[in-house]
Parts: C-alpha cells; structure tokens; sequence
C-alpha cells in the first residue's frame, strides 16, 4: 500500500518543473519533497530556501545533504531538533552540537554519546542554556565542583543538581559565593528562611535579588540587611532599599541606614527624604553624587550647603547663585582652599 501511494505522488510531481509550483508543494506538506523531481530535490539552493522558511525537512532530504554542513546548521537554526536527521558525522561535530543544544537542550540526546560525558563542552553550553544539564551524565550533577562551576557560569543550572546538593544549606551558600543570583532558584523555605538568607547576602549581595516577597516587608529583616550587604569588587551594585517595600521606602531608619552603606540608593527612598537635609547629608558622606538625587530646592539653603560643604565641595557646581555671596558660604569656601 505504502509503495503504490510513493508511486502515485512521484507520478503526480513527476511533471512539475516550475520552482514556484514546487515550493508550493512542499509548504503544503514537507515530505512531498520525497517525491519532487530530482532536480529540485537534488538542488542545494532550493532545499536551503526551504530551510530559511522554516520548513523542518531535513528527515526528507537526499543522504548526502544531511551530510553537508551548511544546510544541517541551517536546519538546527531553524530547529534543533533537525540534528536527530544529521548524518552520524555531524552528530560529532562539536560546533554543530553546540548550536543545536543552545537552542534547545533536549537536542543532546541527538548527539554523540561523548557530549554528555563531556565536562567542558557541557560548561561551555550550561552558559547559553543550563536545560541541557537535563539530559547529561547523571554523574555531573552529583560532583559537587561541577555543579558548583555550572552555577557560576548560569544560576539556574542549581535547579538541576542532585537533591542532596539542593538541600545541602552550606553546599547553597558556597553556591551563593560563587553565583548570588543562585538564591532565586533555590526552595521556597530557604528564601523565606530571614537567618540563612542574612548569611547569604553577608556572602554575596547579588542574593538580595532572590528574597522572598515577606522579607521585603519584614523591617528587621530590611535593617539587617542594610548593614550586612557585601561589596563587589568594592563596589556596591545593589541597595536594600531597591528591593525593599515601598512601606519601609518611608521609614527614615531604614533609609538611613541604607544610604550609610550606598548614598546613591537615596534615590529609591521616598521622595520626602530627598528634601531631608539629615538624609541626604548622610547619602553624600558615602557618595557626594548623591546630590543628584536630592531636591532643587536644598542647594538653595545656607544650613544644608554649609553642612555639604564639609563633605565634599562638589556642591560648589550646583548651589544657588545668592548663597554664592554669603559671607559664612564665602568664609566656608575660602577655609576649603586653605586645607587643600
């Protein structure tokens, strides 16, 4: 039965040598391209034209282009499952392989039994797509340095770890060291759990982004927080108050606290402290740039600027114009240039 329905589409395409019609065919049902005259199905140009339209048809394509680079790496761009129909030479190619598991990380099980056993190609692919670690060598998710390389490289891949490493809270904290976005991914109880997740922001302030949503309307936890949070490289790139609920946003102690460790995260306290001439004078002790946050309308009071003048002459570039003939401004200025 099979054979005769072959012969009758192969007569029924046999006289169609128009491209468009043949496209047309083909659109309408991929395997027609079996059945198509050789000189389509046999013309790179014409199965490559197919391919960029998407059209998974590699598993009807003639032998030797499943064993032609350029048209298998076009097929997997466009699906990357089209590597099960690569020819075995290809599934040994580690370019093409990487392509398809980056697209898709099921595509491994297509590949050469090698990549699965292969710890720095699978490294490698972990950073443009942890699924892949669903189907690698169950022996990699149970070592502990691989699973810990992995999650520096992509944080979710700890979502894939064996369970004894997912449970393990000080295996999670060296995660966390290595990665502090890993927080986000790890279970529920631990995000919500205020004493481990204080060590773990003390470890990488990165965590700060995984919180659960009570700890951010938790004040003790939020001012804990604000004193504990690490640097990064000596540089500070979260702020509590960033994360932090809109609630305690309003909470001077909180804001102090906060701006201690990052002056500029004043721009994410409520507004009325950015007119608090204690607030913003704190921020600036920390980062003088904090003045970019605070309202028009200190630079314009004697108090303030003479306070800020202290900290830093930087507020020399914005002050208004009228304090610039204060002679207690003046007198400030002049003991500025004296100390220099």
């Amino acid at each position: 039965m099979h054979k005769i329905k072959v012969k009758n589409l192969t007569d029924k395409f046999k006289n169609v040598v128009n491209e468009k019609e043949a496209l047309d065919i083909v659109l309408r049902d991929n395997r027609n391209l079996k059945y198509l005259p050789d000189q389509f199905k046999k013309d790179k140009k014409f199965i490559l034209g197919i391919i960029k339209k998407g059209h998974f048809v590699l598993e009807y394509l003639e032998s030797s282009f499943k064993k032609d680079r350029e048209i298998v790496l076009e097929a997997i761009k466009h699906n990357a499952h089209s590597l099960h129909f690569a020819d075995k030479s290809l599934k040994k190619d580690r370019d093409v392989v990487m392509e398809a598991v980056i697209l898709e990380g099921e595509a491994l099980i297509y590949a050469d039994e090698n990549f699965a056993k292969d710890r720095e190609f699978i490294l490698e692919a972990v950073t443009k797509n942890c699924e892949l670690l669903e189907f690698v060598d169950d022996s990699f998710l149970k070592d502990k340095e691989f699973v810990l390389e992995a999650v520096k490289e992509e944080p979710a891949s700890i979502v894939y770890a064996d369970d004894g490493f997912r449970e393990d809270k000080d295996f999670i904290l060296t995660a966390i060291k290595k990665n502090g976005h890993v927080l986000y991914y790890i279970d529920d109880s631990l995000k919500k759990d205020k004493t481990f997740v204080l060590e773990a922001i003390k470890i990488n302030g990165f965590a700060l982004e995984g919180v659960d949503e009570s700890l951010k309307k938790d004040r003790g936890f939020i001012l804990e927080a604000a004193k504990q949070i690490n640097t990064f490289n000596g540089q500070l790139f979260l702020t509590v108050l960033e994360f932090a609920d809109e609630s305690l946003r309003k909470d001077k102690e909180v804001v102090l606290e906060a701006v201690k460790q990052d002056g500029l995260s004043l721009q994410y306290a409520d507004d009325s402290f950015k007119k608090d001439k204690e607030v913003v004078l704190e921020a600036m002790k920390d980062n003088p740039l904090a003045l970019d946050v605070a309202h028009n309308n200190l630079i314009k009071d004697k108090t303030f600027v003479l306070e800020a003048l202290k900290i830093n002459s930087l507020i020399l570039e914005v002050i208004d114009e009228s304090l610039m003939k204060d002679a207690d401004v003046i007198a400030s200025i002049d003991l500025i240039g004296k100390n220099k």
